[in-house]
């Protein structure tokens, strides 16, 4: 399972033009399934989106986590980050998750993420979406678990 996470000062998510999720500052997280990944794999990439320190401390040293600064997490399921690269001039979708099982991973994830952070918005899976972002810094970061 692949995170890529880039701390925002506002995030949202549009859906043929209605806006479906948002946030202000936090993280967005554009979430990749492959085909191995599971439910500890999923527990564990949650566990470290909602602790990597990524944001400032009084210093102005990444110190803090989403959870340290209350900020939101928008979740956005993103299929191509588990593409293969490596070859040609063409991505393959050999590694990724089937769409069945990518879209409970996702649903997955996003309800451990409800249980265990206050504020959490999300894109809609399979949809064609739109993502609207300030980044802040910018700060990216890939997560892989």
């Amino acid at each position: 399972m692949k995170a890529l996470i880039q701390r925002v000062r506002h995030a949202r998510v549009e859906v043929a033009g209605e806006v479906v999720g948002s946030i202000d500052v936090g993280l967005l997280v554009l979430l990749g399934v492959e085909r191995d990944d599971d439910h500890a794999r999923a527990d564990k990439l949650l566990h470290k989106l909602l602790r990597y320190r990524v944001f400032s401390d009084e210093q102005g040293k990444m110190n803090r986590s989403v959870s340290d600064v209350g900020g939101g997490l928008l979740l956005v399921s993103q299929f191509t980050l588990a593409a293969d690269t490596g070859s040609g001039l063409r991505p393959s979708f050999s590694s990724a998750a089937p769409p069945m099982l990518g879209e409970e991973l996702y649903d997955y994830v996003l309800a451990q993420a409800h249980r265990q952070h206050p504020d959490v918005a999300c894109g809609r899976f399979g949809a064609e979406m739109q993502v609207h972002l300030q980044n802040d810094g910018p700060v990216t970061f890939l997560l892989e678990s």
